[in-house]
C-alpha cells in the first residue's frame, strides 16, 4: 500500500487571528484621522453657508430689502413676487438650519434699527448676525463662526459663535483668512 500524504490548503486559526488583529491595528491608527478630516470637511461646510448666508443678504439689501436685511433664514427663502427665484438655498431655509454639523442662526443684530418693508411685506433691519455653531463641541466641529451685515467671517476656537462686541472694530474677534 501506498500512503499518499495530505495536502492540506488553506489558513490555519492562528494565521487568520494574526491578519485580523493587523487590520484592527490599523484601523484604529486611522480613526482619529477620519474623524479630523469629518470636522474640517463640517467647519469648511459651514464657512461655505455663513459666505452664501452673507451673499444671500446683500442680493437681499440691493433687490428686494430696498437697503435693509432680513432677521430669518426662512425670510430669504421667500422670492419677490415677480420671480421664482429665492435668496439662499432651501438647505438653508428653516430657522434655525442643522447642516453638516453645525447649527445656524439668522438673527437682527444688536441695536439695530427698522428698515423698510421689503417685496413681500416683511420688516426689514439695518443689520443682521448670522451665527454657525457646532452639534456637538469637538465631534461635529472645533469652531463656531459668525458674521454680521459687513460680510466679514469670524471664527471662535471654543466652538461658540463670536460675539458682536468681538467683531466690533477693535474687538477681540479672529477673521478668516
Amino acid at each position: 500500500m501506498q500512503s499518499r500524504a495530505r495536502q492540506d490548503s488553506g489558513f490555519t486559526l492562528i494565521e487568520i487571528l494574526i491578519v485580523i488583529a493587523i487590520i484592527g491595528i490599523v484601523a484604529a491608527a486611522a480613526v482619529p484621522g477620519l474623524l479630523r478630516a469629518r470636522m474640517s470637511g463640517n467647519e469648511a461646510s459651514a464657512i461655505g453657508s455663513m459666505r452664501a448666508i452673507n451673499s444671500a443678504e446683500t442680493s437681499y439689501a440691493a433687490s428686494a430689502g430696498r437697503g435693509g436685511y432680513a432677521d430669518r433664514l426662512a425670510t430669504l427663502a421667500l422670492p419677490c413676487p415677480s420671480t421664482t427665484v429665492a435668496f439662499i438655498s432651501p438647505d438653508l431655509a428653516a430657522d434655525p438650519s442643522d447642516k453638516s454639523g453645525y447649527r445656524l442662526a439668522l438673527t437682527g443684530a444688536t441695536g439695530a434699527s427698522a428698515g423698510p418693508s421689503d417685496c413681500n411685506g416683511t420688516a426689514t433691519l439695518s443689520n443682521y448676525y448670522a451665527t454657525a455653531i457646532p452639534l456637538s463641541t469637538g465631534m461635529t466641529g472645533h469652531r463656531g463662526f459668525a458674521s454680521t451685515g459687513k460680510g466679514t467671517i469670524f471664527f471662535d476656537a471654543t466652538g461658540a459663535a463670536p460675539t458682536e462686541a468681538a467683531m466690533a472694530p477693535g474687538g477681540s474677534g479672529t477673521t478668516l483668512q
